[in-house]
């Protein structure tokens, strides 16, 4: 796995609000996110974010991605349930300022290692919205492969669009790649 220097994953904290709605504040964010992700992103749901991620207990599920002590993104672990209970859907998102320079493939490679090695997963998978093909090359960096487009199946901003498909399965990952070195739980 290719380092990226000044790079971890970690828990959130309650001093991270600053830069989480700094960051998370833009709607270049948003028009790629689930409608769950608010904009404008407020103070209260800064608030109110860091205080749900903080009941998470040994594994947490939410991890921001840290560069030189800050929070710039964030990356999850969303593990299904019922017949599906192999399986997680994995997120990220990443402030725009540090676009274009690896740090969501790489933090999407930590998250990965993280998730087959501490949870019971054969499979992440994660789907991205058609006009976001950045996000699309960063699954693709990782070793996620594309399987499948639902066409006309997201509404969001007031459009319609495909949702493109992408998985990792745990067979494909080599003991190289489930070493997560810069993770910090």
């Amino acid at each position: 796995m290719t380092d990226v220097p000044g790079i971890q994953l970690r828990r959130w904290a309650a001093s991270d609000k600053e830069s989480l709605v700094r960051y998370a504040n833009n709607r270049n964010i948003w028009i790629n996110m689930m409608d769950v992700f608010p904009h404008p992103y407020t103070e209260e749901d800064g608030a109110r974010w860091l205080a749900r991620v903080a009941t998470e207990q040994a594994k947490p599920t939410r991890l921001a991605i840290d560069l030189d002590g800050e929070a710039i993104g964030g990356v999850g672990v969303t593990p299904m349930t019922d017949v599906d209970c192999k399986t997680a859907n994995i997120s990220y998102w990443l402030g725009e300022p540090f676009w274009g320079r690896g740090i969501a493939t790489y933090a999407l490679k930590l998250l990965t290692a993280y998730a087959f090695a501490n949870f019971d997963l054969e499979r992440l998978q994660a789907g991205v919205f058609e006009w976001n093909p950045g996000s699309a090359r960063v699954l693709e960096k990782a070793g996620y492969q594309f399987e499948g487009r639902l066409r006309r199946s997201i509404f969001k901003d007031g459009r319609i669009g495909d949702a493109l498909f992408y998985a990792r399965l745990r067979e494909s990952m080599s003991e190289n790649d489930l070493a997560p070195t810069r993770i910090k739980i």
